[in-house]
């Protein structure tokens, strides 16, 4: 039997993991075409069927998946032995995938890229902005960001940012002749600009008041997916918006807009860099956590707010 690549093998275990052969291809940089080309081979070679192809899904085999569950470590420790050298030359090297919302990537972009570019100009740093809540690890991040409230509890979270608050917010315009609403239950009796998820699923309003939690799903006949178009839709006067309270800010301070339900929205612990707690973490993340807990350090001691 001839002995198969490495990187025939690893082709396999992106495959096999991400159970797709576009998202392989995609966290690999190489086409599908190519990838199906070293299954191929690979299964030649080997003389044995490693996965089930459909049109729709791709899944191992009774013998793709003990090879996968060998290989997975094995990998892993390659990894690992690979990262070691880079750390003998004395500065981090290869490429940082780190997958974030749009607040997430404006703040590290902010207070922590432009440092780290400089620094590691050896390391390639893909910065994948979207909202949708992914699976790190399948997707081929090695690290993504989200709510700390919402950051799965197999996987180690480092704090930034600082806290986040969102309000409710409407035009003075949208007011006028109108009764602030002095619960979140009075929203129903208003027109209330409600935001889409990535996921299809319209965002519930949540509040808090000394311990009371509230999920309203709220009236409204205009549904926006993006921050900035829910404040801009409100300071037009189209309703009243649930941001972030960064996003507002610039309107309130213009007297653009004003708050609502102020006891209703307390602050909620902000944003984490979060990656896997049992794999090993590579010397371009260790480099740029450790720079985000600087930039953390540094906004704490000056009191500013992201």
């Amino acid at each position: 039997m001839a002995r198969p690549s490495l990187n025939d093998l690893a082709a396999f275990a992106a495959v096999a993991s991400h159970r797709s052969f576009r998202k392989a291809a995609d966290a690999m940089g190489v086409s599908r075409s190519a990838l199906s080309h070293a299954i191929i081979g690979l299964e030649g070679k080997l003389g044995i069927r490693l996965l089930n192809r459909t049109t729709r899904s791709v899944s191992p085999t009774q013998a793709g998946a003990r090879l996968l569950a060998r290989l997975d470590p094995l990998l892993q420790d390659l990894d690992q032995a690979l990262d070691t050298l880079s750390e003998a030359r004395g500065t981090p090297s290869g490429e940082l995938r780190i997958n974030a919302n749009k607040s997430g990537a404006r703040i590290l972009l902010r207070d922590v890229v432009p440092r780290f570019l400089e620094l590691y100009p050896g390391v390639e740093l893909d910065l994948v902005s979207e909202g949708r809540l992914v699976d790190i690890v399948e997707q081929g991040f090695d690290a993504g960001v989200r709510l700390l409230e919402a950051v799965p509890q197999d996987m180690v979270a480092v704090k930034f940012g600082g806290e986040v608050r969102f309000i409710a917010v409407a035009a003075p315009s949208y007011l006028q002749g109108r009764e602030p609403p002095d619960t979140p239950d009075d929203l129903h009796a208003h027109s209330c600009i409600r935001q889409r998820l990535p996921s299809g699923k319209r965002y519930r309003w949540e509040f808090s008041r000394r311990g009371a939690e509230v999920a309203v799903d709220v009236p409204g006949t205009l549904t926006l997916d993006d921050n900035d178009l829910l404040v801009e839709a409100a300071a037009a006067g189209h309703g009243i918006a649930y941001v972030p309270e960064h996003f507002a800010r610039s309107c309130l301070q213009a007297g653009r807009l004003v708050t609502l339900l102020d006891d209703w929205c307390p602050p909620i612990p902000g944003l984490a860099l979060y990656y896997p707690r049992n794999r090993h973490v590579p010397s371009p993340l260790r480099a740029f956590i450790d720079l985000l807990k600087d930039a953390d350090r540094e906004r704490g001691t000056r009191g500013t707010t992201a």
